[in-house]
This record gives structure tokens, sequence and C-alpha cells, in this order.
């Protein structure tokens, strides 16, 4: 599930959000506001709140809490499912060389650290220091480079249409899209695998 629609959900819960179409407006400039404007020593739990407070500014129903509450909700379902998908990333990392490509804040090595997956992956490419983002060639491009691998060889995991899947195809990637309901569209190209949990990625790679 992306950030943008865990959000959503927990101000929903909060009774702070109308229609969703405004808030994904809301979310977006909260969310473009910390591009490139935090230091790179941010931890992820401070991201997180500095996030929530960004859409909680824009929200016309909230109390004195409910920035807290939201944040601690997030930061806690998400260990959760780090814990969940560590063992995995564990077996894989032993068969594979891993790497994240991500449009983030500038902060996401630390992010890595502070989660405790940044020893499981050789490259953590991060779209503020790179320079350039996803779907641009040349963030895929950074991060194969980094672990020495031709993009015919690879295969990239992610759950943006017009970011991840467009990026990595028109690399020549394999690509595996990552969603949480099923999309009548179907995949961005024929054959390709829809995955609705990251753990189904170790059956399809091993």
């Amino acid at each position: 599930m992306t950030w943008k629609e865990r959000f959503y959900r927990l101000w929903r819960d909060e009774g702070a959000v109308g229609s969703r179409e405004a808030f994904d407006r809301v979310f977006y400039a909260a969310d473009d506001a910390l591009v490139g404007a935090i230091p790179p020593t941010l931890t992820f739990a401070e991201t997180v709140r500095r996030l929530s407070a960004g859409v909680a500014a824009a929200l016309p129903a909230r109390d004195a809490g409910s920035v807290g509450r939201v944040a601690e909700r997030f930061l806690d379902d998400a260990h959760r499912h780090l814990r969940r998908n560590y063992p995995m990333l564990e077996r894989l990392a032993r068969r594979f060389r891993l790497g994240i490509v991500s449009n983030f804040y500038g902060n996401l090595d630390t992010v890595c650290h502070n989660t405790g997956v940044r020893p499981l992956f050789g490259a953590v490419v991060d779209s503020v220091p790179a320079g350039f983002s996803k779907p641009d060639a040349r963030i895929f491009h950074q991060v194969l480079r980094e672990l020495g691998v031709d993009p015919a060889d690879a295969t990239f995991v992610g759950d943006s249409p017009t970011r991840d899947m467009a990026g990595a195809r028109a690399l020549g990637m394999r690509h595996i899209w990552l969603v949480e309901h099923p999309k009548s569209s179907g995949p961005c190209c024929p054959g390709d695998a829809v995955i609705h949990c990251l753990l189904d990625v170790e059956g399809l790679l091993c």
C-alpha cells in the first residue's frame, strides 16, 4: 500500500478527510514540501511525523493529538510489515544482489538503517541526492551500476505504473507490479507478474 493510501485511511479514521481527490491534493503538497528540505540524517520516525503534520495543516477537522496518533499508527504498521518481510528479504539477499531505487526526500539511507534493512541492500538510490526521479532512466541506471547488473538480468518490483513499471520497461528490465487490489486494466506488459503481497516475490524469483 502506498504512503498516500495509508495516510488517507489513517486520517479518515480520525474523521478529518472529505473526498479522496481533496485528500490527494493535500498529501501531494505535504509530500512535495519535504523533498530536499530535510537533513539526510532525519530518522524514519521523524520523517513520518513531519509528513503527518504537513498533511494535518491543510485538513479542516483534527484535534491536538491527531498528528501524533496518525504518525504512531503509521509507524507501528510499517514496522509490523518490516518484521514480516525481513526473513524473506534476508533469504533473497543470500542469492541475489538487492537494491532500492526510490523517489524520496533525501534521507532514504538513514531510513533504511533505522529500519534495519540497509545491510541487505547493495545499493540504495534516493532521488534527491541522485538528482533525478523515476521514471527517468538515469536513476535506474545508477542502481544497476552500483549493483553491477545489466538491465536484462534485473527484475524490478514496484507499485506505480507510471513511475516504476514504465521506467523499468523502458530499460528492458523484467518488472513485477505490486498492487493492493487487482486492476481491470491488468499489467502494463503481456506476461508481467502482478502480486498483492511482497512475500509473493520469493516464489517468482526462486
